[in-house]
């Protein structure tokens, strides 16, 4: 008798073992669908250059409308839109050392707020180690002519010396060309304005031992007023005035120049395509709380529709029981991190017991305050808010190699049926 109970327990282990991979094989196929169709090339890095975000927007936008959702108001639709100015590189690309052409995105990057320039020159070598004093500074910044195209080295010490902030230091160079060479891996970004320079970071290992000329021709344009747009819809729960919020930007970098482009497969298609999912999930298993699914641009601009809908919300901030925000869904290989855990901490209890007891991650970690995504406006506005981001992965980041082919996701299933069971025990 014992021996046919135990029997029949391994047997119902086993199935129960076999239900929870088919769900995750299932999620997975889901997910990774997503992530290909965000990523691929017709939607152009998902950016400014050629309606990359608009044709992510109507992508997701459609995918809702499908699901049966709905918009969050009774006045207007899904697509809540805004504007801003952002830097753009719609054409030419070229850049040629001692008449080698080097490769957009793998030798090299154009600083995002550069302007445009097409000149052939010769190559004068400035070494700023020495630089040491503002008053130094100001000296040699007088010195850079525009007859030549400049190699600055040690641009790194001569920032630590003198206190300006690397990232400021394009926005100081007169007109004219720059080249810094880079040790770091090379990560793109975007700009709102455009300098008098143009610079262009170079991988160290990319440039010759003795630089002699280059010839650089680039297309800059600056979009002074750029229409993008948050797409917002939601499930109507039993307390419809209730809501849980789950959040993803899904705009990324675009393109840099006409061939090269930025996928951005794991920042942030896969968030999105997380978020896409659990509206699929909820659209055939309505909540007593009104589910909102927001889909929001600009992040990679500055948080600016995140921003954007804390300052115009769709409905009341102070009804947003809780919202999650999914960022770097791609590989959860070492469990996740939890932004806002300190600020949190009934509900950071909350998400690790129900780890615990199912085992969906390897690890949660805390993570304190922190204005790295769209849940920052949210939280500073009194919303409960978190921000969720996997541990893992090949570190892809800002640059062309964030492919869908590299986004394992290890462990990301078990994400989403974190976030299903943790919105249940919320709504009790």
């Amino acid at each position: 008798m014992f021996h046919r109970i135990f029997l029949l327990l391994v047997a119902s282990l086993l199935a129960l073992a076999s239900h929870a991979q088919t769900n995750a094989d299932s999620i997975a196929k889901i997910l990774r669908n997503h992530i290909f169709r965000l990523s691929s090339q017709g939607m152009m890095g998902r950016g400014y250059v050629g309606n990359g975000q608009k044709k992510a927007a109507e992508y997701i936008s459609c995918h809702f409308t499908n699901l049966g959702l709905t918009s969050v108001t009774a006045f207007t639709d899904m697509q809540q839109y805004y504007s801003f100015p952002v830097n753009t590189f719609p054409s030419k690309m070229n850049v040629t050392i001692n008449g080698k052409q080097l490769l957009p995105g793998q030798d090299y990057l154009v600083d995002a707020a550069s302007a445009p320039y097409n000149y052939r020159k010769s190559i004068a070598v400035k070494d700023l180690s020495s630089v040491s004093t503002t008053h130094q500074w100001r000296h040699t910044k007088a010195t850079l002519s525009d007859t030549c195209i400049w190699l600055l080295l040690h641009t790194d010490s001569m920032c630590l010396n003198t206190g300006i902030p690397s990232h400021q230091l394009p926005s100081l160079l007169p007109s004219g060309c720059y080249i810094i060479p880079q040790k770091n891996k090379l990560m793109w970004t975007i700009a709102d304005h455009t300098n008098a320079a143009t610079v262009v970071y170079i991988a160290d290992t990319s440039l010759p031992a003795l630089t002699t000329a280059a010839s650089v021709d680039i297309s800059a344009k600056l979009n002074k007023k750029y229409t993008a747009s948050n797409i917002v819809a939601c499930i109507r729960g039993s307390l419809p005035d209730s809501f849980i919020v789950f959040s993803a930007h899904y705009d990324h970098l675009g393109k840099m120049g006409s061939n090269t482009f930025f996928p951005g497969a794991s920042d942030n298609a896969s968030g999105t395509a997380m978020l896409l999912y659990l509206a699929q999930y909820y659209a055939a298993h309505p909540q007593r709380y009104t589910m909102v699914f927001i889909a929001f641009s600009g992040e990679e601009a500055g948080l600016l529709g995140s921003a954007h809908f804390v300052q115009n919300p769709l409905f009341p901030l102070a009804n947003i029981k809780m919202l999650c925000n999914l960022d770097i869904m791609g590989d959860a290989t070492d469990g996740v991190t939890v932004v806002n855990a300190t600020m949190h901490p009934k509900e950071y209890e909350l998400l690790t017991s129900l780890n615990n007891q199912h085992h969906f991650l390897p690890t949660i970690k805390s993570r304190g305050k922190a204005a790295n995504s769209d849940h920052y406006y949210f939280s500073e506005a009194g919303v409960p808010a978190f921000f969720l981001y996997s541990n893992g992965g090949k570190g892809y980041y800002h640059d062309i190699y964030d492919k869908p082919e590299a986004v394992t996701l290890q462990n990301i299933p078990g994400v989403a049926n974190l976030l299903i069971s943790f919105a249940t025990e919320i709504q009790k």
